[in-house]
């Protein structure tokens, strides 16, 4: 299995149990204090989450299985460069996993290969593919089948790949030998703590989805709350911060595969220049992108934020300009954004402009 799933481009596999009862105290408590925001599903779907055998009847083991995705031409010292493009007040910044081609479609499709492998090695057997899916407790079932420890963003982390890679897993009727576990790595450190723009992570081992950037760029529907709208700086697209401050990363290994490479224009472009995508150009571009999800509504929020943030730093006439052409459009959540933003020009910009 392990030499099949490196042909399909995964780093590791693992197998776990499916008692996960000791996590779902924790999962409760996390639903409760409203962490979830607006992801009803899972408060919906509550400690099913956490039975694997209740979501898949039959189910008695699950694979899990992690792939690398920084796209193969990541240069060295790849961290400091991402947080020297957030300085970039104008330019966009896309998430590093956002940047190539849709996740949920590569990891899909390859472990449905390995499951078909493992079916003509072994015969026919019950099986189930999720690729973040379903209501699945991917994290947890991660650690258990020793892909690495949970870290304190929450994300898993392993000594020979950082956090920089897709979990993805297979829910199987057949009772697989569960692989061993890792300990936590973490120590004392707190940098993923202390570098959030936002402090989304409450605590250790503690994310509030409300106040992430990935969540309020991706997840949140409505108007983006204006006391966080500047903290999200120039991100667009999800954010990677406690990822880059995290050591382990430097250790993150390269994607084979060329469907994490970064798509033209996604990577290095300006905001200027994505605000005036018509909506035809957003779905020809996000073709086949986990990006397109959001729709060009939300994009334009998300981009009209940054371009506010760009006009509080110094950002020129290109700038309001843009948001000024936004500012009659059709959609009022667009509208909104772009109201707030062109309020961020310095007063004494604004006089000096007056005065001309």
């Amino acid at each position: 299995m392990r030499d099949w799933a490196r042909e399909l481009g995964f780093s590791q596999i693992g197998v776990a149990g499916v008692d996960l009862s000791s996590a779902e105290p924790g999962l409760l408590a996390w639903l409760a204090n409203g962490f979830h925001g607006e992801m009803d599903y899972m408060a919906r779907h509550g400690v099913r989450r956490a039975r694997p055998a209740e979501l898949v009847p039959g189910t008695v083991s699950v694979i899990t299985a992690r792939m690398d995705y920084l796209p193969a031409t990541t240069p060295e010292g790849w961290q400091a460069i991402e947080f020297e493009r957030l300085q970039r007040s104008g330019e966009a910044i896309v998430s590093l996993y956002a940047r190539g081609r849709d996740y949920h479609k590569v990891l899909r499709a390859r472990l449905q290969a390995l499951s078909e492998r493992m079916a003509a090695a072994l015969g026919p057997f019950g099986h189930r593919v999720f690729t973040d899916s379903a209501p699945v407790l991917e994290v947890e079932l991660a650690a258990r089948s020793g892909q690495g420890w949970r870290g304190r963003h929450t994300l898993v982390l392993n000594r020979e790949g950082g956090s920089m890679f897709f979990l993805g897993e297979i829910y199987v009727d057949l009772a697989l030998p569960v692989t061993e576990t890792v300990a936590d790595h973490c120590g004392t450190c707190a940098a993923c703590i202390a570098v959030c723009p936002t402090q989304a992570i409450v605590a250790p081992y503690r994310l509030d989805a409300r106040r992430c950037i990935s969540y309020l760029t991706i997840e949140h529907a409505g108007p983006i709350p204006a006391e966080l709208r500047p903290l999200m700086g120039n991100r667009i697209y999800g954010c990677d911060d406690c990822q880059l401050a995290c050591p382990w990363n430097k250790f993150a290994a390269t994607s084979p595969l060329p469907d994490f490479e970064a798509r033209p224009g996604l990577a290095g472009a300006s905001l200027v220049e994505l605000f005036a995508w018509t909506e035809e150009e957003f779905l020809r571009r996000t073709e086949g992108s986990p990006i397109r999800r959001i729709g060009h509504e939300r994009w334009l929020r998300n981009i009209a934020v940054a371009l506010g943030n760009a006009l509080r730093a110094g950002g020129g006439y290109d700038v309001r300009q843009a948001l000024q052409a936004r500012a009659g459009h059709p959609s009022t959540l667009v509208r909104e954004h772009v109201v707030w933003a062109l309020a961020q020009q310095p007063e004494s910009e604004r006089q000096a402009q007056h005065a001309q």
